[in-house]
Formats: structure tokens, C-alpha cells, sequence
């Protein structure tokens, strides 16, 4: 486990939202895909990293059983992984993984639960860059035009396409870092909309680390869709 670095790394899994622009009335997360669960495609591919030495899953209080007994048990995923109750909104659920964290972690990796296509590499990747900025994310170019609306929905202005990134996950921290930065948050009672916004606001700089753009998530109905299309293709070409 985690031969390729000295440091101590943990992936939190913030796995508590419901999904309801899945329109199923069921946790996202449990939805399969290639005959298997979003989530155990997420949780598996931190496990065959080789490169975590502590997995966290969030979980909402409800599921906790049925993710013992459906989950961790019929794919075989107890080996370093750990379950935390979540909060209502994903920053609570987040926060609750960082307080179970190991006192021994030096790097913190932050992955939703919904996103099973991340590679290998996306990780390594995630980690180095922790290590070399203290906080890191992967995201991909934006491919289309963007255009800022004002309140009635005309077109204020155009961005600059080369400076706009679409982010996605894992966002990685030093450990000292993230929990500064959390724990901000709750004294200001500030709610982001994601990790780095968080890091952000305590003058931290984050680096983007460029990924692919196969590590979706799965949010809407035609995203399962395309998700089996990358399963498929993946086979294919013998692509982690």
C-alpha cells in the first residue's frame, strides 16, 4: 500500500447525497453500472491505486447498514476503509471525514462518491501536486463558449475560453491546509461549492492539475448512459 510515496494519504468519499436530478428516488451512488455500483467503482479504484493508505466513505445515517451489508461486504471492501455519518449538505459530510482522519495523515484527497472514472494517473497526480502546492485539483478546459448573463438573462460578457477550467475531482490538500480551511468555514458559517473555494478563502493558492475529461459525474440519467459507453471503451483499449 502506497509504495510510490513517504507521505500518508487519505481519500475522504463524501457519498450522502441523494441525487435527485437522477429522478430514481434512490441514492445515486447505488445505481450500477457495468452490472456494479457507481460507489464501488469509486471505492475500488482508490483501492487498486496502491497509493491510499485510508479510505473514508460518507455516509448518510439511513444507509449505513445497507452499505455494510450491500456494499462492503458483497464487493469485499472492508481493507482500509472506514465509515462516517454525513451531514445535510456535502461541506457537513466533508468535514465529518476530516475529523476521523488519522492523526499519521499528511495528505488529504477529497473525491465524490458519483465520479468512478477517475484514473490512476488523475490520482498520483493529485497526491504530487499536494505535495508540491499543499492544495491541488484536477480539472479539464472548457470546451464551449461561456457566456456571464446579467438578471434578465441577456449576455453580460464573454470570459476569456483559456483561462476557464471545469473542475472536478479529486481535490487534494495538505492536511493542515484543508482543516484550516473547513474549519473557517464552519466559524463563518460559510457554505462553498466545493474544496477549493474553502482553501481559497484562507489566501491558500490552488493548482490546477489538468485530467481527462472521461472522469465525469454521474448526475442525470443520460449520464449512466454515457458512463457504460467509457466502461466499454475502457475494455477495449485495457484503459485504467
Amino acid at each position: 500500500m502506497n509504495k510510490d510515496f513517504l507521505e500518508y494519504i487519505t481519500v475522504i468519499i463524501p457519498a450522502a447525497g441523494q441525487g435527485k436530478r437522477m429522478g430514481k428516488g434512490v441514492n445515486k451512488q447505488y445505481l450500477k453500472i457495468n452490472n456494479k455500483p457507481i460507489i464501488v467503482h469509486t471505492i475500488e479504484k482508490f483501492i487498486n491505486s496502491g497509493l491510499i493508505n485510508d479510505i473514508i466513505v460518507v455516509i448518510s445515517k439511513e444507509e449505513i447498514e445497507y452499505f455494510k451489508k450491500e456494499i462492503i461486504q458483497k464487493y469485499n471492501l472492508s481493507k482500509n476503509l472506514n465509515i462516517v455519518e454525513g451531514g445535510k449538505e456535502r461541506q457537513e459530510s466533508v468535514y465529518n471525514g476530516l475529523k476521523n482522519i488519522s492523526s499519521k495523515t499528511d495528505i488529504v484527497l477529497i473525491h465524490d462518491g458519483a465520479r468512478p472514472f477517475v484514473s490512476i494517473e488523475e490520482i498520483k497526480k493529485s497526491i504530487e501536486g499536494a505535495k508540491q502546492y499543499g492544495s491541488c485539483v484536477i480539472a479539464v478546459k472548457v470546451k464551449d463558449t461561456i457566456k456571464v448573463s446579467d438578471e434578465d438573462g441577456y449576455i453580460k460578457n464573454t470570459p476569456n475560453r483559456e483561462n476557464l477550467w471545469s473542475v472536478q475531482t479529486p481535490q487534494a490538500f495538505k492536511k493542515h491546509i484543508i482543516i484550516k480551511a473547513y474549519n473557517k468555514a464552519e466559524q463563518d458559517n460559510f457554505l462553498g461549492t466545493d474544496d477549493a473555494m474553502l482553501v481559497e478563502r484562507i489566501g491558500q493558492k490552488v493548482k490546477i492539475i489538468e485530467g481527462k475529461y472521461d472522469n465525469i459525474k454521474i448526475t442525470t440519467p443520460h449520464d449512466l448512459y454515457i458512463g457504460e459507453i467509457i466502461i466499454k471503451s475502457r475494455k477495449q483499449n485495457n484503459n485504467n
